[in-house]
């Protein structure tokens, strides 16, 4: 038995200064509605919103493949997105998407083999979805014709199997913006 991991929230400090909301443009104020999260506008959103319209096109992208209705699970989604964060090196990025894998399946078995480096203690599925983000993270060109049949035979669809690649793919991306504009600490 694998003793149960518990990932503390990261704080992420920009090394850009973010747009303060008082200070905030029209453009800037309405790009920021399309934030997924209508809690808060975070300091990696009010930095990325410098520039209002790539803060939106990228926004809506990100929206549309993590949290989209229909084809691939959200936990399956969060689980690619955490290979490649892990992969990536990005901390942060890795523990938001650990802890809302967690959150949607009520489990923490997941989290806690990759956490202590125990991909074989996963299930056929999680481990065709961690092989695949791992891969495509470290080197695109590593990713074949055997990880989509790897998928295939644990029973993904290729609707499915798109919604991964995005997925992982997506975070590439995220975990570079994420390094280059800031650095996360605990606390």
């Amino acid at each position: 038995m694998i003793s149960s991991v518990r990932l503390k929230p990261l704080t992420w400090h920009p090394h850009i200064a973010p747009v303060e909301l008082s200070e905030a443009t029209t453009e800037q104020l309405d790009a920021m509605k399309v934030t997924p999260s209508a809690k808060k506008v975070s300091e990696y959103v009010r930095t990325l919103v410098h520039d209002p319209e790539s803060y939106v096109a990228r926004t809506v992208l990100f929206n549309a493949i993590m949290y989209v209705e229909g084809g691939l699970a959200r936990p399956d989604r969060e689980l690619g997105a955490l290979g490649a964060s892990i992969v990536n090196g990005c901390k942060f990025c890795a523990v938001v998407h650990a802890r809302r894998h967690a959150e949607l399946t009520n489990s923490d078995d997941l989290v806690t083999a990759l956490y202590l480096d125990k991909p074989e203690a996963l299930g056929p599925r999680d481990a065709a979805i961690y092989s695949l983000a791992r891969r495509l993270s470290a080197a695109p060109s590593q990713a074949t014709a055997d990880d989509i049949a790897s998928l295939r035979s644990v029973g993904m669809d290729d609707i499915e199997i798109i919604d991964l690649i995005h997925a992982i793919s997506i975070f590439g991306w995220a975990n570079r913006l994420m390094h280059v504009l800031g650095h996360a600490e605990s606390g």
